[in-house]
């Protein structure tokens, strides 16, 4: 060994409403991104999404408000409606993507 440890990278802290307060659909969805990610639950892209949710393993959807295709908004629409996912819309893409970890 080179004498370098593995150390993990700190993680983003959301600031969480004390037990019992409620919380908005922002925070929430933030917290749940959060954990997904950190257990490995968190599937990002059109293509890894459809794959989920197709698979049933998909059980909620996140879509961006601001997407400007129209096809994506569709085929995301048609799976989650099949496959009774279900779709929660975000304002902006790059918001979600922060929440998703995505850099």
């Amino acid at each position: 060994m080179s004498g370098e440890e593995d150390v993990p990278a700190p993680e983003v802290a959301v600031a969480a409403p004390a037990l019992g307060e409620p919380m908005d659909l922002n925070t929430a969805l933030q917290l749940v991104l959060r954990k997904s990610l950190a257990h490995g639950g968190l599937v990002r892209g059109l293509h890894e999404g459809a794959k989920a949710i197709e698979k049933h393993a998909g059980l909620l959807c996140l879509l961006a408000e601001d997407c400007n295709q129209p096809d994506y908004i569709k085929l995301v629409k048609a799976l989650c409606n099949e496959h009774n996912v279900s779709l929660i819309n975000v304002p902006s893409a790059k918001t979600l993507g922060e929440w998703a970890g995505v850099s």
